[in-house]
């Protein structure tokens, strides 16, 4: 008489559809970012504007945690306060520019036709001018402030944004469930919304961190050049710039704030990376 054997099949532990713990930390750091820049004006310990020391460059201690800047400001605070603008600048700009290029990318691809053609070669040919280079002509033509630099970051970076967001839309377009809902009479918002929008809504996702991260390096740089934000608010670009004269007499003056943009630019670069692929990846 034969004994029957009994097994269970192990629990599901796909890693398409799961954080790894690079995606984990990278995800902690941008939520610890983002935490300071909502928080920043309760967090720092000084006056932002304010001397709190007479040396300047002055060493870590237990009262200056990152050192005192070229004013003998306090680094510590002044960084906390950068957060709230490079953060909240870029945020601003990547969801305008990734916004209008999604929807511009999926009505082009519905409509198709001469409405297509021209609004791809127009963004094609905005697509060719450095992106450095057009931010500091807009810039040093109208002047700085928190609202040109958003727009001008948004714009900047809204061609790209369309011809990824288009790519994909062409793509779901000549599926048979789009060519269901046309044959069913649907108008063109309810195949952008219903049918086009949701299978290519990971993608576009991802896609939006990159830019983040682009927009971050792109503010820094013109905070650097001097026409980013303005004294006396400071980015951590802004913060850079202003004491790097001072680079051998206080380094951490120079080194924190370039720390805290690159934490910020490779944390979101680690989290894009390792999205659970039922995410990065077009929906089937």
């Amino acid at each position: 008489m034969s004994e029957k054997t009994s097994f269970s099949l192990p629990a599901n532990r796909n890693p398409g559809h799961r954080f790894n713990w690079v995606g984990r930390i990278g995800l902690a750091i941008i939520l610890f970012w983002a935490v300071v820049a909502v928080a920043g004006p309760w967090l720092t310990p000084y006056p932002v504007g304010k001397i709190v020391d007479w040396d300047y460059f002055s060493p870590m201690s237990s009262a200056f945690w990152m050192g005192t800047d070229y004013l003998g400001r306090d680094i510590f605070s002044r960084v906390l306060m950068g957060a709230r603008y490079t953060v909240g600048i870029s945020l601003a700009a990547v969801t305008l520019a990734c916004t209008g290029g999604i929807i511009f990318g999926m009505v082009a691809a519905v409509i198709g036709g001469w409405f297509d053609i021209i609004l791809s070669r127009l963004l094609d040919a905005f697509n060719g001018i450095p992106s450095l280079l057009f931010g500091l002509v807009v810039v040093a033509a109208v002047g700085s402030s928190i609202p040109v630099l958003v727009l001008t970051l948004a714009v900047v970076y809204l061609p790209g944004s369309y011809r990824f967001a288009r790519a994909l839309a062409v793509n779901i377009n000549t599926m048979d469930f789009v060519t269901v809902a046309r044959a069913r009479g649907e108008r063109t918002p309810y195949l952008i919304l219903r049918e086009i929008l949701p299978n290519i809504l990971g993608p576009v996702l991802a896609d939006l961190g990159l830019r983040f991260v682009f927009i971050v390096l792109v503010l820094s740089g013109l905070s650097f050049l001097g026409l980013g934000v303005q004294p006396p608010n400071a980015d951590w670009g802004a913060l850079v710039r202003e004491n790097i004269e001072g680079l051998s007499l206080g380094a951490p003056a120079v080194i924190f704030p370039s720390i805290a943009i690159a934490t910020l630019t490779i944390s979101v670069n680690m989290f894009i990376d390792n999205l659970p692929s039922k995410i990065r990846d077009r929906s089937e």
